[in-house]
C-alpha cells in the first residue's frame, strides 16, 4: 500500500460525504506516514476512486439501507480475514453481490457510484473495475492487435466490479449473451462481490437476459428494486 498525502476534501468532493458519515478531516488526514494504517488506505481509495467515477457522480453519496449494508458486510468481512492472515491491510476479495433494479432515472447509478465512494471511506481496500453492459461488449468485440481475453479477465478478476446497465440491449446476440454468461458465472462461482444496475424489472430478467444468468443472478445477489419518476427530467424542467 502507498503512503498517500493529506488530501484535500474540496478536491474529492467529500466535505458532505464525511458529514453525513460523521468522520472528521482530521482522522482522514491522520496517520503518521504509516501505509497501512485504516486512514491512509482511505485516502488512497480516495484518490482511486477519483479515476473511476465519472464528473458527474464525483459527489454521489448512498443513501440506500441495502446499498450500506452491503457495504458495512463487506468491510467486516475484510477487517475479519485481515485478522485471521494477520494481513497488514483489510481488504475486499469475496462477498456477495447486489443487483440495483428500476426504470430509467431512479438513481441507481448514482447510489452505486455513492458506494464506491463510501467503502473507500470505510478504510479498507478495494480494486474496483466500472464498466457499463454497452463499454464492457465494445472492449471485448474481436478486433485487430488487441487481446480480447486478457481484456475479459480484468473485468472477470476484478476484486470488485460495477456493472452498469445490464440488459439494456433490446435484442440479445449471441456474442452478448456469451459475455454476461461468462462474466456472471465466474463471479458466481469465485463469490466475487458485484454491483449491477440495470432499467428491467424483475419480470423482464429472464426473457431478457436467459435462464443461465438469472438463475446465477438469484442466488449470487440480494435484489433492491428502485422506483419514482425519472430524476433526470425532473432536474431538467
Amino acid at each position: 500500500m502507498q503512503w498517500t498525502p493529506a488530501i484535500n476534501p474540496k478536491r474529492f468532493h467529500l466535505e458532505q460525504l464525511l458529514a453525513v458519515r460523521g468522520v472528521s478531516l482530521d482522522w482522514l488526514n491522520s496517520g503518521d506516514t504509516d501505509p497501512y494504517c485504516a486512514a491512509n488506505v482511505a485516502r488512497f481509495s480516495f484518490v482511486a476512486a477519483d479515476k473511476v467515477i465519472p464528473f458527474h457522480y464525483r459527489g454521489a453519496i448512498a443513501d440506500s439501507p441495502e446499498i450500506l449494508a452491503w457495504l458495512q458486510e463487506l468491510a467486516d468481512q475484510a477487517r475479519e480475514v485481515q485478522a485471521e492472515r494477520g494481513a497488514p491491510v483489510a481488504a475486499v476479495n469475496h462477498g456477495r453481490s447486489l443487483l440495483l433494479l428500476g426504470p430509467t432515472g431512479t438513481g441507481k447509478t448514482h447510489q452505486a457510484y455513492g458506494a464506491i465512494r463510501d467503502l473507500a471511506l470505510a478504510g479498507v481496500a478495494a480494486r474496483w473495475v466500472v464498466t457499463t453492459a454497452a463499454d464492457l461488449y465494445a472492449a471485448l468485440r474481436p478486433r485487430h492487435g488487441i487481446d480480447s481475453e486478457a481484456e475479459f479477465r480484468r473485468y472477470r478478476d476484478a476484486s470488485v466490479l460495477l456493472l452498469d446497465d445490464l440488459g439494456a440491449e433490446r435484442k440479445p446476440t449471441e456474442f452478448t449473451e456469451e459475455i454476461n454468461f461468462r462474466l456472471i458465472n465466474w463471479r458466481y462461482e469465485n463469490h466475487l462481490p458485484t454491483l449491477i444496475t440495470s432499467n428491467l424489472v424483475p419480470k423482464e430478467i429472464g426473457a431478457r437476459l436467459g435462464d443461465r444468468v438469472t438463475s446465477r443472478l438469484i442466488e449470487m445477489c440480494e435484489r433492491v428494486v428502485f422506483s419514482g419518476p425519472d430524476r433526470r427530467r425532473g432536474e431538467a424542467a
